[in-house]
C-alpha cells in the first residue's frame, strides 16, 4: 500500500506538488494521470525518496522508501528507461543491480525471459531502441518481485505486442494481491488496464476514484442517430435537457435521451430510423473534462 499524506513540493516559488493525499491499494491497478507539469513525476519520485517533500509524508507498505532494508525486493520502479549505464550490456545492467541485493543470476534471466529481451541481453544498452530500453526498465523493476510496484509511462515506445503483454501482466500482479501504480497518458489503455483512478491537475488531486465511476460522473451517454428525415425527429425529441448536434448529412449525435424514447417516438410518427447506436462516456472524455483548466501547456486549436 502506498500512503500520501498532505504531501507538497515547492521549487523556489513553484509548487508543483500541493497538499495531495491518496491511498493506492493493493490488490488493484491504480492510473495515475494528469496533463504535463500536474506533478505526477514529482509525486512519484517523492514516493521512491528522490525527492524530500517540503511538508506532508508518503509511505510505502507502512513506512518510508529509505527506510527499506532491500528496496527491490519491496519496491519495483521505472520512472526513466534511459538510467542505465550506457556501456553495459542489458544482462550486465540487471547482474549489477542484482548483486546489490544478493539476487541469483537464476531471476535475471528469468526477467530477461519475461520481458521478451533474451535476444538482446548481450547487447549495451545505450544502442537500444526506445521499446527495447523500456522493457529493460521493467526488467530491472520486477528484478525483486516486489509487492509493490510503480511505473512510470512504461509502454512508451512498446509495439502494439508490448503493449498488451504489460496490460495483461500488471492485472496478473494485481490479481496476486501486489500494488500497482501505473502512469500513462495514453487513455484509451488506461480505460483497459486501471480499476482506479487518481487525477492531477496543477499539482492538486482533482479525481481519485474507481475509473467507472469517474466516467459516468465527467461525461454524458449520447445516441448516434441516422434517418432520412433527421430534421423532424430532432424536432419531435427536443426538450431543455437534449442536445442535438450534427455529425454529417442525415446523422446526428443526441444527448439527454435515451435510445428507447427515440425509437418509440420515431415509430409513433412513422420516421424511419435507420442507425440508432448508443454511446457510452470514455475515460478520455472524462480526463479533458477533469484537466481542462489545469493544463500547463495549452496547444493552438486547429480550425
Amino acid at each position: 500500500m502506498i500512503v500520501a499524506e498532505g504531501l507538497t513540493k515547492r521549487f523556489g516559488d513553484k509548487t508543483a506538488v500541493d497538499d495531495v493525499s491518496f491511498t493506492v491499494h493493493p490488490g488493484k491497478v491504480t492510473g495515475f494521470l494528469g496533463p504535463n507539469g500536474a506533478g505526477k513525476s514529482t509525486t512519484m519520485r517523492m514516493i521512491v525518496g528522490l525527492d524530500r517533500p517540503t511538508a506532508g509524508t508518503v509511505t510505502v507498505g507502512g513506512g518510508a522508501y529509505r527506510t527499506l532494508r532491500s528496496p527491490l525486493t519491496e519496491v519495483g520502479v521505472l520512472l526513466d528507461a534511459k538510467a542505465v549505464h550506457t556501456g553495459r550490456t542489458a544482462r550486465e545492467h540487471l547482474r549489477a543491480m542484482a548483486a546489490t541485493h544478493g539476487i541469483g543470476r537464476d531471476r535475471v534471466n528469468e526477467v530477461i525471459e519475461l520481458t521478451g529481451i533474451g535476444s538482446v541481453a548481450g547487447k549495451r544498452a545505450g544502442k537500444f531502441s526506445l521499446g527495447m530500453g523500456q522493457r529493460l526498465g521493467i526488467a530491472a523493476a520486477l528484478l525483486g518481485d516486489p509487492h509493490t510496484l510503480i511505473l512510470d509511462e512504461p509502454v512508451n515506445g512498446l509495439d502494439p505486442e508490448g503493449v498488451r503483454w504489460v496490460r495483461q501482466f500488471v492485472r496478473h500482479l494485481a490479481s496476486e494481491g501486489r500494488t500497482v501504480l501505473l502512469s500513462s497518458h495514453l487513455m484509451s489503455e488506461m480505460s483497459q488496464t486501471a480499476d482506479h483512478v487518481i487525477v492531477l491537475g496543477r499539482g492538486k488531486v482533482l479525481a481519485d476514484a474507481p475509473l467507472a465511476e469517474i466516467v459516468r460522473a465527467w461525461t454524458r451517454a449520447s445516441l448516434v442517430v441516422r434517418s432520412p428525415r433527421l430534421a423532424e425527429l430532432a424536432q419531435a425529441v427536443a426538450g431543455p435537457d437534449v442536445v442535438v448536434t450534427p455529425l454529417d448529412p442525415g446523422a446526428a449525435e443526441i444527448t439527454g435521451i435515451t435510445a428507447a424514447v427515440v425509437g418509440d417516438l420515431a415509430a409513433s410518427l412513422g420516421i424511419p430510423v435507420h442507425e440508432l447506436t448508443p454511446r457510452s462516456g470514455s475515460l478520455e472524455d472524462a480526463y479533458l473534462a477533469l484537466t481542462g483548466e489545469s493544463v500547463e501547456y495549452k496547444t493552438k486549436e486547429i480550425a
